[in-house]
């Protein structure tokens, strides 16, 4: 196996004794996703994941080789290992979350010089891979092959580096000429953005003043909007006492009647063991309102409640009869007219 000189040896094992060798003849650039040393880079493989790869790159351009070159790694699913024994080395780096930042100079640098070394260690030609399985250089992006469920990896920004950088620093490394890393391209001139943020918009029409037409009078946006949601508050409290009511109201209203016209056969239940089991439908039908009925009347703009008051008796009422016929339910709501159901 093969151990590059210019990286900081951290030895995976057993990966690095027990997996089968390869010929390298490919090297294919990842990133990890992480802002990662090579050694955090090493102890995620060794104690995380059963998967690793041959190198590791640091922000700083440091590098750390983890197994060896000629030694099978697990970071590009098909090209790992193929049937002839001819298999890529993978070299991660460290990026941001989203691996969408572009290669530091450091970082560039490094992969220069690892790039040329594996070159000319393992004779890899200085050339994109045209296929999966074609020897030269690539980015795990670039063929279905290399990734199990595909991948973005290892974002824009670094696949135009790679062509645009990378491959030709190693071609001029290899022709023994210098290998400047350019400056980047300067921003473009962009306007100065002159539009309201949401903040200036949300002050502007919390501001807003307009004329009510009714009086004639000045009003503002706010003032209206803090009124309308009194009034929802309010109207929502009404119609919560209101449902809370309903049971003890339905029991004070029918039980006498309930005792005037039922004759109890023989080993039948009280009126109240049947108004108990009648109090507990009530209950599921009060939670019903509450959590349903309630919650579409606040979802919406505006709030019926006697169109809710009506629903929930109707309710009642059906549950009273199927539990004795005749029953006559009285409802009383504050604020509202009682109603019959």
């Amino acid at each position: 196996m093969a151990w590059y000189p210019g990286a900081q040896k951290m030895e995976l094992q057993p990966e690095s004794d027990e997996q089968p060798a390869i010929t390298p003849t490919q090297v294919i650039f990842h990133s990890v996703a992480a802002p990662w040393t090579p050694r955090r880079m090493y102890e995620y493989w060794r104690d995380s994941t059963n998967l690793e790869s041959h190198f590791g790159v640091g922000y700083n351009g440091s590098v750390g080789q983890f197994i060896g070159t000629q030694t099978r790694a697990d970071a590009n699913f098909r090209a790992n290992r193929r049937a002839d024994g001819t298999g890529a080395v993978s070299v991660e780096t460290a990026s941001n979350d989203q691996h969408t930042d572009a290669w530091t100079d450091a970082q560039l640098q490094a992969l220069i010089a690892l790039g040329l070394w594996l070159h000319q260690r393992h004779g890899i030609p200085i050339r994109a891979c045209r296929t999966p399985t074609d020897p030269g250089f690539g980015v795990h992006r670039m063929f279905p092959e290399w990734s199990a469920s595909g991948t973005a990896c290892p974002g824009d920004a670094r696949a135009r580096q790679f062509r645009d950088v990378v491959l030709p620093g190693i071609a001029r490394a290899a022709a023994g000429q210098p290998t400047t890393i350019p400056a980047p391209a300067p921003a473009p001139d962009v306007p100065e953005d002159d539009m309201p943020t949401a903040q200036e918009i949300a002050e502007a029409v919390w501001n807003h003043q307009f004329t009510n037409a009714a009086t004639g009078k000045p009003l503002y946006a706010g003032a209206v909007l803090e009124w309308m949601d009194k009034v929802h508050s309010d109207q929502v409290a009404t119609l919560q006492a209101a449902i809370a009511a309903l049971p003890a109201q339905v029991w004070e209203a029918q039980v006498p009647q309930l005792r005037a016209d039922w004759t109890p056969e023989e080993g039948a239940p009280s009126i109240e063991a049947k108004w108990l089991l009648a109090g507990g439908r009530i209950s599921l039908i009060e939670q019903a309102a509450q959590g349903v009925v309630l919650q579409q009347i606040l979802a919406a703009s505006g709030i019926d409640t006697a169109a809710v008051q009506d629903a929930v008796r109707q309710a009642v009422a059906a549950v009273t009869q199927a539990m004795a016929d005749g029953i006559d339910v009285r409802v009383t709501v504050p604020g509202a007219t009682t109603q019959e159901g």
